[in-house]
């Protein structure tokens, strides 16, 4: 029999990789249209990507519960599309881990295209480069290191969190309950010597990405040598 904190360690793991995932494909466009965005309402939408990062989560659990239950139009039509309540089930987790840890994703990468500059993006669509093309063959390859730091931080911090999935999730064994709900059962259970297995391995794991993100930024060059050498064309007489 499969025991509650490896249940909650796969729940976890499915989660995050799914968050980070679904914040890759939806983030990356949206970091890419504020790096571009010239307009004044671009500090708006800057506010409310980056609004997680100062509000408690269990404000935001406690709003998404509600949108989540069967009384109000997300949850309603959750439920005529699936045929099953989104508040308390894995699904819901997700969706509120992407929201929680969209500011993780976007800013790093929002951050990255804005240094990356227009000069390379001309001189591809110059020479008949696609949005696609270039995008594939210039934006990410430039901006490679932003990308891994963008994904191992959003993953990093979904396996972290607790008050979202605490509130929108509850504690269902094998579909919401995660390893840091888990921890918070084991020490209410005063079950510490389990607590510590759980809180040394969430704090190696945590090390070890950090560790590892560092180093890719520290290996990777800051700006790229084909960028500066468009600079250098560009501002030539």
């Amino acid at each position: 029999m499969i025991s509650p904190d490896v249940l909650a360690l796969v729940t976890t793991l499915k989660m995050a990789a799914l968050t980070t995932i679904i914040l890759l494909l939806i983030g990356t466009p949206l970091a890419w249209f504020l790096a571009k965005m010239q307009s004044r309402f671009k500090v708006i939408i800057e506010a409310i990507v980056a609004l997680p990062l100062v509000l408690p989560p269990t404000v935001l659990g406690f709003y998404l519960l509600i949108a989540f239950s069967p009384q109000y139009l997300p949850g309603q039509l959750w439920q005529q599309a699936t045929g099953q309540q989104l508040a308390f089930s894995f699904s819901a987790i997700v969706i509120g881990s992407v929201l929680y840890s969209m500011p993780f994703v976007i800013q790093p990468l929002q951050k990255a295209f804005e240094q990356l500059g227009d000069p390379l993006l001309e001189a591809g669509s110059m020479l008949g480069a696609g949005t696609l093309d270039r995008f594939f063959n210039i934006v990410l390859p430039s901006t490679k290191a932003s990308f891994i730091t963008a994904a191992s931080l959003g993953f990093a911090h979904t396996v972290g969190e607790f008050g979202v999935i605490l509130m929108i999730g509850g504690n269902i064994p094998g579909e919401t309950r995660v390893l840091s709900i888990a921890l918070f059962d084991h020490v209410e259970a005063f079950d510490y010597a389990q607590a510590h297995l759980l809180a040394i391995s969430l704090l190696a794991g945590s090390m070890v990405l950090l560790s590892a993100i560092y180093l890719l930024n520290r290996a990777a060059p800051k700006t790229p040598k084909t960028a500066k050498k468009a600079k250098r064309v560009n501002n030539e007489p």
